[in-house]
């Protein structure tokens, strides 16, 4: 199986998916970090793979999705953006409405 074909099958069979440096539970970057807070926030179910453990994953999420920085952030196989749109999207309640629009529970409104 190619790393592409790997990537597209997490991103497929998870409904939500955050590429990232780290993990959920110790962020490796500032960025990262910020999403997580994010997620946690709204207590959204979500699979962190931490692209530093191995350069192939880091370097085909980017060919994946055609963009060049980390974190990532998929929801239903769809590539919703990195740390600067998820927040935008979450400061204007607009990521709240990508999960409920796609069936996926949110725990806060903010």
């Amino acid at each position: 199986m190619s790393i592409q074909d790997w990537i597209k099958n997490e991103v497929d069979s998870n409904d939500v998916v955050l590429f990232m440096k780290g993990t959920p539970n110790f962020p490796q970057c500032g960025f990262s970090g910020q999403v997580v807070q994010i997620l946690d926030y709204l207590g959204v179910d979500y699979k962190g793979i931490n692209v530093l453990e191995d350069d192939e994953i880091r370097q085909g999420i980017k060919e994946f999705s055609n963009w060049p920085t980390i974190p990532q952030l998929y929801i239903k196989g769809e590539f919703v953006g990195g740390c600067d749109i998820i927040r935008e999207m979450f400061q204007n309640r607009e990521l709240q409405s990508a999960f409920t629009d796609k069936g996926i529970a949110v725990q806060q409104s903010a």
